[in-house]
């Protein structure tokens, strides 16, 4: 299998590239994807891939970059870009570069796309570089035998070409695993690893693979016995090795072991993980086996209760299969459309509503399983565009919000979506104390925050008052003196400009809209809209092309 990244900032690009054809089908897999290009050159440095599918106009580090960094690093790399009409000059600076061509977006489909990467592959054969990825740009001398001992064995696991023949020659010369007659390879997957990392520097994430690494060592013993590695995407594998014994005991003292790691890496490093043992063999050339079977189990498997310590799964004792179904793979563009809505309008029940139902058909799946990290970094990068849309200026105040730290300590579907809910709870108190804010006096402040919470269903000036505590007729004048307009009016706008967004949503009548907005008859919702907007709701939809 030839391995392929791919790099795009836009969520839908990637989700279309992933959905264009049957990867392993023509022979390649997906083994990573990245939203900017320092992000991928930090994955390119943990585990090169063969080929890399590159946007060429991305935040942070452009395709051209990120290209040029690549040919002179990983120069065995093949590279193709991805372009729109306007990026043809950074196109065909990388092409000068040696990238093997480009796609079009707008023209993405799937014999264009596998054409390219059989040219790539051509080129790869071609030059024979497939054993450089990880051996030939490091010389041994200059590197401790242990970290040279966790590349060989991230290799082996790899599935490359002569892997195995490498690792075994590597094996005898330094005198690894000294009469060891069997092996096994558990995979461990931190389990929010991509949601903790993703805006983390290059700097941070290593530094925190570096800890985990540590940690599970230190929990392991003897390097020479029993082996971690970080293979990518927050997914670790330990090695064990074994004198001759029963395999019942083998078993046994994998179960142990792995226990003490999860405890370790969640008492020292606050690290929730899964782990998953493969079978036992008799020689290094099938650990990369063992480590597959380990693999396919923890990513069948459903995340156990929170607070439990689940047994490491071993052959045969597999979790529920995720099953067959094709599933969703990222947040819809309806979806999208419909929580920036509900974020405008303040509407925090709707908010929760879309989250719950977003995850009702995922709920099988593990925590650390693509589908479920993806649609939760669009949740939390949806919530960040609105804080940068309607707070660009008021920074500290998003220290209010929960921490991304504390995904830390999640384990099971559910506490990921209570903790959502509660995220958006928190950053919807805050956005509705910024609108209410503005130059105002306290009492001002506070009837303005009651029409934004209430404006949907019955509002007056006397419930304003009393929650407030203030003399109707005294709230009157002062609202008027400092907003310009009277309590009604304020009221009126504040439900003409959220009918206005349902409008332009499309997916709601005039009617269900103006009784969303809290007018008690049609009639009165056309009359307000149209001395306000100056047209009738009808006549604003043809505007927007769906009268």
């Amino acid at each position: 299998m030839f391995q392929v990244l791919l790099v795009d900032d836009e969520p839908l690009v990637r989700h279309d590239l992933r959905t264009l054809l049957d990867w392993n089908e023509h022979g390649f897999e997906l083994c990573g994807q990245a939203h900017n290009g320092l992000m991928a050159l930090a994955m390119i440095e943990q585990s090169p891939p063969h080929i890399a599918i590159i946007d060429v106009n991305m935040p942070e580090m452009n395709g051209v970059e990120l290209n040029r960094a690549i040919k002179e690093r990983f120069p065995f790399i093949q590279t193709i870009m991805l372009s729109s009409f306007d990026d043809y000059d950074y196109v065909r600076e990388c092409l000068k570069n040696g990238s093997i061509d480009y796609l079009l977006k707008h023209r993405l489909d799937g014999a264009a796309l596998v054409t390219l990467l059989n040219k790539a592959v051509l080129e790869l054969r071609q030059e024979d570089r497939l054993l450089e990825v990880r051996m030939t740009h490091e010389v041994e001398t200059e590197r401790p035998s242990h970290v040279l001992l966790r590349d060989y064995i991230v290799y082996l696991v790899s599935g490359r070409k002569d892997a195995t023949t490498e690792v075994e020659a590597f094996s005898q010369k330094k005198r690894l695993y000294p009469h060891a007659l069997s092996y096994a390879a558990a995979a461990v997957q931190i389990v929010p690893f991509l949601l903790l990392t993703e805006s983390y520097s290059d700097v941070q994430t290593n530094r925190l693979v570096q800890q985990v690494v540590d940690m599970m060592q230190q929990s392991l013993g003897d390097i020479q016995e029993r082996t971690a590695a970080y293979v990518e995407d927050g997914r670790f594998i330990v090695v064990f090795a074994f004198k001759e014994r029963s395999e019942h005991a083998i078993k046994n003292e994998i179960a142990g072991r792995m226990r003490k790691l999860q405890h370790a890496l969640e008492l020292f490093l606050n690290l929730k993980c899964v782990v998953s043992v493969g079978h036992v063999c008799t020689n290094l050339s099938q650990l990369g086996s063992s480590y597959s079977s380990a693999e396919r189990m923890l990513d069948a498997s459903t995340m156990e209760p929170s607070g439990s310590h689940a047994a490491p799964r071993m052959p045969g004792r597999a979790g529920g299969l995720a099953g067959g179904n094709h599933q969703r793979v990222s947040l819809t563009i309806e979806e999208h459309k419909q929580l920036l809505l509900s974020i405008e309008r303040l509407d925090i029940e709707d908010v929760h509503g879309l989250i719950s139902s977003t995850f009702a058909s995922i709920r099988h799946l593990p925590i650390h399983s693509h589908t479920v990290q993806m649609i939760v970094s669009e949740l939390m990068q949806t919530g960040d565009k609105a804080w940068k849309t309607w707070m660009p200026s008021v920074g500290a105040a998003k220290e209010k919000l929960p921490s991304r730290s504390e995904l830390g300590r999640i384990g099971s579907v559910g506490e990921l979506v209570q903790w959502l809910q509660s995220y958006y709870a928190d950053l919807l108190a805050l956005l509705k104390q910024h609108r209410a804010a503005g130059p105002y006096s306290r009492h001002v402040t506070q009837a303005v925050h009651f029409i934004l919470e209430r404006y949907p269903g019955y509002v007056t000036l006397e419930l304003a008052a009393g929650a407030i505590g203030l003399n109707s007729s005294y709230l009157s004048r002062i609202f008027k003196e400092e907003t310009q307009r009277t309590f009604s009016e304020y009221l009126n706008r504040v439900r003409i400009d959220a009918g206005r967004k349902l409008l332009e949503s499309g997916k709601y009548s005039i009617k269900e809209i103006s009784n969303q907005v809290g007018f008690t008859t049609h009639n009165y919702f056309f009359k307000v809209f149209k001395e306000i907007t100056g047209v009738t709701p009808q006549e604003y939809l043809n505007r927007l092309g769906r009268g």
